[in-house]
């Protein structure tokens, strides 16, 4: 697996940004911690998901290049797959829910994605895909139960240990799985006995749960102000996740919120409140972290100006 990773890594270098890992010293004073976060709201089209999507691209073979991609994702995944296709010179078909934010229809077809608008809910959206694939013969690319997304969404915490090799913890958020179980693999071939830890928030905590039972758990409201975990487990990165994350730390509404303002505060920098959430559990558990070298995965920068939360 170390060697997959590494070559993960270098085949996805040329396509993407390596991005800065900031740290502050009021924020480490604040949690009692040292703090290492991993800017990925500094990456090509605002947020982590361009490592997964450009992984998964590069990878299809000429044939299934010729004919084209297909996803379904309101907002940062389908950004990612649009302009990794594009830097590809391949088509991008991107099925979007008729809630999405007019934004990120923008952004998706600024990049070149096709959008066909569908009824929001999993079984309109991926109805819509599946007849793009019966007319077209794109290849779908689930956003994040897809074993070459996990690995391009790993190299994230990669470089974060290449800077920081000595971190003893890696946290991620958790919605739909890839990227948590990417840092996971990470953190387990790449780090010296660094563990992952996953921060989700407390009205959407299926993965959680999902540790708990020992199979995939959904859930029955998705109304978290961190709008990129909404999303549930998939039965690629589940197994991963089962393995290699230690604990999962579930946060409510108005810490994810605080966390997000000290960020934006304290850093000087713009994130979304997904990736608030795993800071937001070390301030919740600052006994749990005291003295640790921690890494955090700051998974994006895409923020509705006009919805924020403070």
């Amino acid at each position: 697996m170390k060697e997959t990773l590494l070559a993960t890594a270098s085949k996805i270098k040329p396509y993407i940004h390596r991005t800065p890992v900031l740290s502050s010293s009021k924020i480490n004073q604040i949690s009692g911690a040292n703090l290492y976060f991993k800017c990925e709201n500094f990456q090509r089209m605002g947020a982590f998901k361009m490592r997964g999507a450009i992984h998964a691209i590069l990878n299809l073979t000429q044939e299934e290049k010729s004919r084209g991609v297909v996803t379904h994702s309101s907002g940062n995944f389908a950004q990612a797959v649009s302009l990794s296709a594009n830097l590809l010179g391949i088509e991008a078909q991107i099925v979007m829910p008729s809630s999405a934010p007019q934004v990120k229809q923008d952004a998706v077809a600024g990049y070149g994605g096709k959008i066909t608008i569908s009824e929001p809910t999993l079984e309109a959206r991926q109805a819509a895909a599946d007849k793009i694939i019966v007319e077209t013969g794109a290849t779908f690319l689930h956003p994040s139960n897809n074993m070459d997304v996990i690995l391009g969404n790993s190299t994230a915490a990669n470089e974060l240990l290449e800077d920081y090799p000595l971190l003893d913890i890696i946290l991620s958020p958790i919605g739909g799985g890839g990227l948590i179980a990417g840092t996971a693999l990470a953190a387990r071939y790449l780090g010296k006995d660094c563990i992952t830890i996953g921060g989700e928030p407390l009205l959407v905590d299926d993965a959680f749960r999902s540790l708990l039972s020992g199979k995939i758990e959904t859930n029955q409201r998705i109304d978290t102000v961190a709008d990129g975990l909404r999303t549930t487990l998939g039965d690629i990165n589940f197994p991963i996740i089962q393995q290699h994350v230690s604990e999962i730390i579930r946060v409510e509404e108005h810490e994810i919120i605080s966390a997000m303002k000290l960020i934006w505060e304290r850093m000087k920098i713009i994130v979304e409140p997904s990736s608030a959430v795993p800071f937001a559990a070390v301030l919740k558990n600052p006994d749990q972290f005291a003295g640790k070298k921690v890494g955090i995965i700051l998974s994006g920068g895409n923020v509705d100006l006009s919805k924020l939360p403070f």
